[in-house]
């Protein structure tokens, strides 16, 4: 069975295959880098990782690129907040990007370019664009993509354009001619910090957040490429603008296959910072390791919505240990995976059908099962081979297991700093729940005048 991928652009699930044999180009939308990532961020990255991870086994060198957007009105009025540069803030919230990343198992891309190092390609776009007819300039010194000059606009949305402006319920701003329109270019204002004013032939100013991804996509994958991925929540206006400026630049189909993964839902609501219902990768790490929140994210299929809560994360937690449980007790063999054996057939069937990663998990716990039964050493190897694919079991199953139910000693010493900070400032009550969570986690702490280093109760 060949791969087959859901394609967002024609709504249904179609064979694929690459442009350029053996070779995958995907391009995935990054963070905007304002603050601190969050599970939802951790969703998308973590999906995407998995695709990445299978193409790989499945043969195909992946050329993997996964922007950075570090110039933004947010990031603008976050700077300003915090008395800082822009680059100061947003190579800070990079740093710590990679860190939860990092932390996650998510693989760095093959490239991570920034957009303030691709405005020249950008300033080249939007002229192309403007020469074809597709853009027009605006007295107040902004450049805006006429959307009704686009033929087709709409495809990836599924909407035509009178559903679109009948949605619209932003007024027209001075200068467009059509609420849908877009900016391309948006022209200096006084208030705005030097450091975010580009000279160009359209004046002094900044790029529009959807020129961003189509210069950095055209420049580092070509003008048509394989995969365009990124969440549900960017398939308009985001991607669909992506698509028209880059349409309308190159007259060339733009990405062929479109994947967006879904939200991750608090209380019903999507999981979002302008809802306020977030919850950082960092301080979910202080309560949960990092591979029982991975599993979390990779049991559901990427394009479900998923609900967060500490039940289902105590689940996973639940889940991953009976996992290791079977590693333990049965020494892996180290060998590649046979993929006529019928587990990793049934492995291989449900990852190439649109990289359905449930009924991979499920694989997992049958296999893990059989090893319980049979102390197979081979078929213990064929688990972790299998769990590794997904970014799972590769830990010792004696330090997994062992480690506080699972907290890893990134998320203990995470608790522990806690710990100390409340302490510190005299929180004594939210000290001693740290140490009584821990506790009850199978974590036990010794403070000393050299500080506080823990141990697994027996």
């Amino acid at each position: 069975m060949s791969l087959r991928i859901y394609n967002t652009l024609s709504r249904a699930i179609a064979e694929f295959s690459p442009l350029e044999a053996g070779h995958v180009r995907m391009y995935v939308c990054g963070m905007t880098v304002y603050d601190l990532c969050h599970v939802g961020h951790a969703r998308s990255n973590v999906a995407f990782d998995v695709v990445q991870r299978w193409l790989k086994v499945s043969g195909y060198k992946v050329t993997h690129v996964r922007n950075i957007t570090d110039i933004d009105d947010k990031i603008i009025r976050r700077a300003v907040e915090n008395g800082e540069s822009i680059r100061a803030l947003t190579d800070r919230m990079i740093d710590a990007m990679h860190t939860d990343f990092d932390a996650l198992g998510i693989a760095r891309p093959s490239a991570e370019p920034r957009a303030t190092e691709f405005v020249p390609q950008m300033l080249s776009m939007i002229s192309s664009l403007e020469e074809k007819g597709l853009a027009y300039r605006t007295p107040q010194g902004d450049v805006n993509f006429a959307v009704r000059k686009f033929p087709g606009y709409g495809k990836l949305s599924g909407k035509s354009l009178d559903e679109l402006h009948a949605g619209e319920r932003v007024a027209v701003l001075d200068g467009k001619e059509d609420p849908l329109d877009f900016v391309l270019w948006k022209g200096a204002k006084a208030s705005e910090p030097a450091d975010v004013k580009w000279d160009s032939a359209f004046g002094a100013g900044r790029p529009g957040w959807h020129i961003e991804c189509s210069a950095m996509a055209c420049q580092m994958l070509g003008d048509s490429f394989d995969i365009h991925g990124g969440g549900a929540d960017l398939q308009f206006p985001h991607h669909e603008n992506e698509i028209a400026q880059s349409e309308g630049t190159t007259g060339q189909p733009f990405a062929r296959f479109w994947m967006h993964n879904g939200f991750i839902h608090v209380d019903n609501e999507k999981m979002s910072k302008s809802l306020g219902n977030f919850f950082t990768i960092r301080d979910v790490l202080k309560a949960f390791d990092a591979e029982t929140v991975r599993f979390f994210l990779v049991r559901s299929h990427y394009r479900t919505p998923l609900n967060y809560s500490d039940v289902h994360l105590h689940d996973a937690r639940g889940g991953l240990k009976r996992l290791y449980t079977a590693l333990q007790a049965t020494t892996p063999a180290n060998m590649p995976i046979d993929w006529t054996n019928a587990f990793a057939a049934r492995f291989k069937a449900a990852m190439d059908e649109d990289f359905g990663t449930p009924e991979a998990v499920a694989v997992l716990f049958d296999l893990a099962g059989e090893v319980n039964r049979h102390q197979s050493s081979e078929l213990a190897g064929l688990l972790k081979a299998l769990g590794g694919i997904l970014g799972l079991l590769q830990t010792d199953p004696k330090t997994y297991l062992q480690a506080g139910a699972g907290l890893d000693e990134a998320a203990i010493q995470a608790h522990i700093q806690a710990r100390a900070d409340a302490k510190a400032a005299k929180n004594f009550d939210e000290a001693d729940r740290i140490r009584k969570h821990l506790s009850a986690q199978g974590i036990v702490l010794k403070d000393s005048a050299a500080g506080t280093t823990w141990e697994a109760s027996q």
